[in-house]
């Protein structure tokens, strides 16, 4: 297929007004004063977003099995199942956080160390990572071929750190919730 640049351009404004919306969303859940009071309990949640990012996992290891078959039409598939299960995280990750409290580490130590250090890194590369997984994803659909290479080279491995990060940290929180 040709590339068709109009439709990256169009893609890439909204990734760009997207990536500034979910940033600020992010930040607007951790005020108390933007907490969303309300009667449905949410707790439950919080595995829900552990098994989306596994699930978002698997995709991008399966796209890369794929791609390195070359097999096209199955690793634009997986990419799309990354995507929708990273906006279905998002989704309810935002809603979690907008109507509950957040858990704090219940351990002390070398733990609560390693747990900050991955909670930490998470975070970061989440948030950076954001507006490079949307371009990259627009430089595949619109056929920008060289370019999506060159940027997945190095999206693909934080998106995954991400998506693994996620769910370790879960993992390791889940004894603190009440």
């Amino acid at each position: 297929m040709k590339q068709n640049k109009v439709l990256r351009k169009r893609l890439d404004i909204i990734a760009y007004i997207l990536s500034v919306a979910v940033l600020l969303l992010v930040y607007l859940m951790r005020k108390p004063e933007y907490k969303i009071s309300t009667s449905i309990d949410f707790s439950f949640l919080p595995p829900i977003h552990a098994s989306f990012n596994v699930i978002v996992a698997f995709c991008l290891m399966a796209a890369l099995y794929f791609i390195k078959r070359k097999n096209i039409k199955a690793h634009r598939n997986a990419i799309f199942g990354a995507m929708f299960f990273s906006a279905l995280f998002l989704l309810s990750y935002v809603m979690y956080h907008f109507t509950t409290e957040v858990t704090k580490y219940c351990f002390q130590g070398f733990s609560k160390t390693i747990y900050l250090i991955i909670l930490i890194s998470h975070i970061v590369l989440a948030g950076i990572s954001l507006p490079f997984i949307l371009l990259t994803f627009n430089r595949g659909i619109s056929y920008s071929i060289p370019k999506h290479r060159k940027m997945a080279r190095w999206v693909y491995p934080v998106w995954l750190y991400v998506a693994i990060s996620g769910p370790v940290t879960y993992v390791m929180l889940r004894p603190c919730y009440g």
